[in-house]
């Protein structure tokens, strides 16, 4: 099975997928960053889809446009899993056309609560004393696909955005690789039965 990873930053999420044994085909980055370098380091297919050549991170990104570039990479590698790790970058619906049910995300909240891109610092501005981590299937609307995974962290007190956010990418590490290693497998049994 072609499992593709999507990320944008430091790949510490990328190196535990990696050290659990998933068997990565392709990472594909929205902007240079590190996780292009554990991936290239580890001998994995590397591909830049840069922001820059569709608009940027400015108004004018060309989001459809972009979306439809990584789909095209994806499916030029035969990709049948697409796995976001710590993307930050929205896709159009032509990836959900092209791998819908077959996408997965991770959140640093328990879904439904705290969705969007600063889950942590709006659990720690809630009083909220646990808080988690989310694995999910990918949908349109953003962090609404149906939860796979959850594991709770509890809020300490004295926590700031970035202690919080460490325990929870501690979690994080864990539960993602073996999320998406069982959903893996589940895919693979429902494939060998539609195929019978």
């Amino acid at each position: 099975m072609g499992v593709a990873v999507l990320v944008s930053g430091t790949g510490s999420i990328l190196e535990a997928i990696l050290a659990d044994g998933v068997p990565v085909a392709v990472v594909v980055a929205d902007r240079a960053c590190r996780g292009l370098d554990i991936a290239a380091a580890a001998g994995i297919d590397t591909v830049l889809v840069d922001r820059k050549a569709f608009g940027g991170f400015r108004s004018g990104f060309d989001r459809e446009g972009y979306t439809e570039e990584v789909v095209r990479v994806l499916r030029a590698r035969g990709v049948d899993l697409v796995v976001m790790a710590g993307y930050g970058t929205v896709l159009g619906r032509a990836i959900h056309d092209a791998f819908g049910g077959r996408m997965l995300n991770t959140h640093p909240a328990l879904l439904p609560a705290f969705p969007g891109w600063h889950a942590v610092e709006d659990a720690l501005e809630a009083g909220v004393s646990v808080t988690g981590c989310t694995v999910h299937l990918a949908t349109l609307e953003m962090d609404s696909g149906p939860v796979l995974a959850q594991k709770q962290v509890p809020v300490q007190p004295g926590d700031t955005v970035e202690t919080l956010h460490e325990r929870i990418k501690e979690v994080e590490r864990v539960l993602y690789p073996k999320t998406i290693k069982a959903f893996m497998a589940a895919l693979e049994e429902r494939d060998i039965r539609s195929a019978k």
